[in-house]
């Protein structure tokens, strides 16, 4: 039985996922992604133009993963609605415990790149908050709650709130 090969471009995700998350991007070289990713940096060029094109793409692979356990949070709670959200909160206040937590991935890269308004992951970080506003709004509305887009703004709030 051989081993699969997990593709270049994979590997160099993982890696980056593993330090930007844990050391934060400005921290990380890209030799150490290379490095890590067991490949040669000449590789991350390769299937990325800049340093700037992986951190984007790293936020892009974690979008559709925290949205979908979100959902899953939301969908496994039992009772009403006001638990189901209070599930989602129950889940941070446990994953905070880990001792690898980090907090909100997104939140962290938004920090550590605050006076680069425009870079590309700045609008995969803005645009994964507004799926999960908009998420939250749907719920809201299937419940027949007036103000349901106030309603989970002021949640997608207390949530970037939660993670900090």
């Amino acid at each position: 039985m051989t081993k699969q090969i997990e593709p270049a471009r994979d590997r160099i995700l993982t890696a980056a996922n593993k330090l930007f998350y844990a050391e934060g991007i400005r921290a990380v070289s890209l030799d150490t992604i290379a490095e890590k990713a067991g490949i040669t940096k000449k590789t991350v060029y390769y299937h990325f133009k800049s340093k700037d094109d992986l951190i984007e793409a790293y936020l892009a692979s974690r979008d559709q993963p925290n949205l979908k356990l979100f959902r899953k949070w939301y969908s496994e709670a039992e009772g009403g609605l006001p638990e189901k959200v209070e599930a989602i909160f129950r889940q941070i206040a446990k994953n905070a415990r880990h001792p690898k937590w980090k907090g909100c991935g997104f939140l962290r890269t938004a920090a550590e790149l605050a006076n680069m308004p425009g870079h590309p992951a700045m609008k995969v970080g803005s645009a994964h908050k507004k799926k999960f506003e908009a998420w939250m709004a749907e719920e809201f509305e299937a419940a027949g709650l007036d103000g349901a887009a106030s309603l989970a703004r002021h949640v997608v709030l207390l949530l970037d709130g939660a993670f900090s």
